[in-house]
């Protein structure tokens, strides 16, 4: 969840998907992706705290921090060209347009992000980023994933854009604004979208989200014992009730593609 400061508060970027995805298609959603393999081994040059840190915050063992930690910069950058990166430990870069070709090469795979950034010398500011929250998709979904939700304020200088092909569309808005668009059926957010909106709509600045040490515990939404997936895929999670009451758009509402 990349955030920055606006006139009305705090604003988080979010994508529009593109209809031919085979998970989500069409959602509004934060910028993400999968963990490589090399992310969990890479040799990196690190700033901020060491993936012991990340392990207990995220209850989960040191290889698999660092790889969630990697993973997160480096998709961050592939899908919308932000860089946690910088030439020293508390330097970020600025223009990151530079790195166009590493970039597209990142996103093919044909470039890892240790290479990529020790290429550049560039060392990863693992302190610019903060965990927040563990959901995984429920038993229904064919296409299950372990997803891990971190937030990052967006460095001076840098601008988030769509030039990722997952992307129909992308903009700046404040959790509420979005929020709004998802009452009234301009937007479709799944749960775990929905439930990190309306955690960050209750912050006024990027300051405070950043000051926020959430407990982090895995979520997974189920179907409850006394209803079907037949009868609306309604499932339990915490605040689902409010979800469910103020979707308008549960006609539309699908994860992975079948």
């Amino acid at each position: 969840m990349l955030v920055r400061d606006g006139a009305s508060g705090p604003e988080v970027f979010l994508q529009r998907r593109v209809n031919a995805m085979a998970f989500a298609a069409g959602m509004t959603v934060f910028p993400g992706g999968g963990v490589d393999a090399s992310d969990a081994t890479a040799d990196i040059a690190w700033a901020g705290p060491d993936p012991a840190w990340w392990s207990r915050a995220f209850g989960i063992s040191e290889p698999r921090a660092q790889a969630l930690v990697c993973a997160a910069v480096r998709e961050t950058f592939e899908e919308c060209g932000v860089l946690l990166a910088g030439p020293t430990a508390d330097t970020l870069v600025g223009d990151t347009t530079v790195y166009h070709e590493a970039r597209a090469a990142l996103e093919k795979r044909e470039l890892s992000l240790a290479a990529f950034l020790g290429h550049e010398n560039l060392v990863l500011r693992a302190d610019l980023l903060r965990p927040w929250a563990n959901w995984i998709t429920p038993v229904i979904e064919p296409r299950r994933y372990d997803t891990y939700f971190f937030v990052a304020v967006l460095p001076e200088g840098q601008l988030a854009d769509g030039a990722t092909s997952e992307a129909a569309a992308v903009h700046w808005r404040t959790p509420g604004e979005a929020l709004t668009r998802w009452r009234a059926g301009e937007d479709i957010l799944l749960p775990p979208t929905w439930a990190q909106l309306d955690s960050l709509s209750r912050f006024g600045s990027t300051a405070d989200i950043l000051a926020v040490e959430p407990r982090i515990e895995p979520i997974m939404p189920v179907v409850p014992a006394d209803r079907t997936v037949g009868e609306g895929a309604f499932l339990a999670f915490p605040d689902a009730a409010r979800y469910f009451s103020d979707n308008p758009a549960l006609g539309d509402l699908r994860g992975s593609a079948r």
